[in-house]
């Protein structure tokens, strides 16, 4: 059965004219190098369905770049053993997914799609040497991902910020990488996929910390509504507010 892309905008995306997520790969790529990628693996594109994982396991021999949708990933440091500690992190449209297989082809990490997800697999081998030909492809996959650590410190890594403020970021960023406009109430951006399990474990907060603090953001602050796995930022500057206050 061919892939349902019905809820993507596809020939505007293929064609280079939706615009991408600030600091994504896509959005740092120059507009004459999309067609490179397009031409190569764009008829390979593929949909996945919420809650299939990628292929990219030890075995995989391809990376992907996030099209549409959005992806939980999942990376055990210590060893997959019981209670063993997880890094969960969330990545949405215009990134690429399992960069780390461009250096070590035996590279993984668990990669499980939130929502109805629109990928363009890239072979390994092939990918690398169009990284070689053209530098300013490879330029902006270094720019993308020098960016990508940057969010990731801010959103995952500061500790000593309250509950509210953490939890806050984090809809924050994933209504910029993840989220669509709310067709029916302009201004209002919904993200589906992630839970409020998910939101906990990348955060590494407890669940009653993390439903704490979305009924204060929806209830005190009125900045978000929520239902399961799908989140409505209703007003983006008083949820920025909250997450950057210092």
């Amino acid at each position: 059965m061919p892939p349902k892309v019905d809820a993507f905008r596809t020939t505007d995306v293929l064609k280079g004219q939706q615009a991408m997520p600030q600091g994504s790969f896509l959005q740092h790529l120059p507009v004459a190098s999309w067609p490179l990628l397009v031409s190569a693996w764009g008829s390979d594109a593929r949909v996945y369905e919420r809650d299939e994982e990628l292929p990219l396991g030890p075995d995989g021999q391809h990376v992907y770049i996030v099209l549409g949708g959005c992806v939980r990933q999942e990376r055990f440091p210590c060893g997959t053993h019981k209670d063993a500690p997880k890094i969960t992190r969330f990545r949405g449209v215009g990134q690429m997914l399992g960069e780390a297989k461009l250096i070590t082809p035996r590279e993984s990490v668990r990669t499980f799609c939130l929502t109805t997800t629109w990928v363009m697999p890239c072979p390994v081998g092939r990918l690398n040497l169009l990284l070689t030909q053209h530098p300013e492809i490879q330029l902006s996959l270094l720019r993308s991902l020098e960016d990508r650590i940057r969010g990731d410190e801010l959103i995952y890594s500061t500790a000593t910020r309250t509950p509210l403020q953490r939890v806050g970021g984090l809809l924050l960023h994933l209504a910029d990488t993840a989220g669509t406009p709310t067709p029916a109430t302009p201004g209002h951006t919904t993200i589906l996929g992630p839970s409020q399990r998910d939101l906990a474990d990348a955060l590494m907060m407890g669940v009653s910390t993390v439903e704490n603090a979305i009924g204060r953001l929806r209830r005190t602050h009125g900045v978000i509504t929520s239902k399961y796995r799908q989140f409505v930022v209703t007003d983006r500057f008083g949820l920025r507010d909250i997450a950057m206050s210092a």
